[in-house]
C-alpha cells in the first residue's frame, strides 16, 4: 500500500491508485497442468530422449574423429621423421661413396698424369738425343764439305774459280 501523501498526489493528478492483483484459481488451470504433464510424459520418450541420444552420438562421433585424426597425425609425424632419418642416412652414404669415388678418380688421374709425364719426358729425351745426333752428323758432314762449299761460294762471289 502506498503512503497517504503519494496516494493523495496520484488522485489529484487524475491517476488511479494501483490495485492488488487477484489471481483466480479455477479448473482451467488444472486442465493446463494436466495437459502439460501429459504432453511432457508423451514427448519425453518420443522426442526428447531420441534427441538427447542423437546429440550424445554426435559428440561421441566427433570425439572419435578427433582421436582418429590425432592418431593419423602422430603416424604421419612418425613416418616423416623416419623418412627424414632414412634420407639423412642415404645422403651420408651417397656423400661417402662420392668422396670414395673422387679419391679413386684423383688417384687414377695422378697415375695417368705420371705415366704421361714419364712418357713425354722419355719422348723429349729421345727427341733431344736424336736431334743432337742429327746435329752432330750434319756438323760432321758440313765439316767435310765446308771447304768445298767455301770454294764454290767464293767463286760465285768473285766470279771466277778459286783454287785450294
Amino acid at each position: 500500500m502506498l503512503p497517504a501523501s503519494l496516494n493523495d498526489g496520484l488522485l489529484a493528478a487524475g491517476v488511479a491508485a494501483p490495485q492488488a492483483i487477484s489471481v483466480d484459481f479455477d479448473w482451467t488451470f488444472l486442465v493446463q497442468v494436466v495437459f502439460f504433464v501429459g504432453l511432457t510424459i508423451f514427448l519425453k520418450p518420443v522426442l526428447f530422449d531420441p534427441m538427447l541420444q542423437l546429440f550424445e552420438e554426435r559428440e561421441r562421433r566427433i570425439d572419435g574423429a578427433k582421436m582418429q585424426a590425432r592418431k593419423i597425425d602422430e603416424k604421419s609425424a612418425n613416418a616423416l621423421a623416419e623418412y627424414e632419418a632414412a634420407m639423412a642416412k642415404a645422403r651420408a652414404a651417397a656423400n661417402s661413396e662420392r668422396d670414395k669415388i673422387r679419391a679413386e678418380a684423383l688417384k687414377h688421374e695422378q697415375e695417368i698424369l705420371g705415366s704421361v709425364r714419364a712418357s713425354a719426358a722419355k719422348t723429349i729425351d729421345e727427341g733431344k738425343r736424336t736431334a743432337l745426333a742429327e746435329a752432330d752428323r750434319v756438323r760432321a758432314t758440313l765439316k767435310g764439305e765446308a771447304a768445298t762449299l767455301a770454294r764454290e761460294l767464293a767463286g760465285r762471289v768473285l766470279g771466277r774459280e778459286v783454287q785450294q
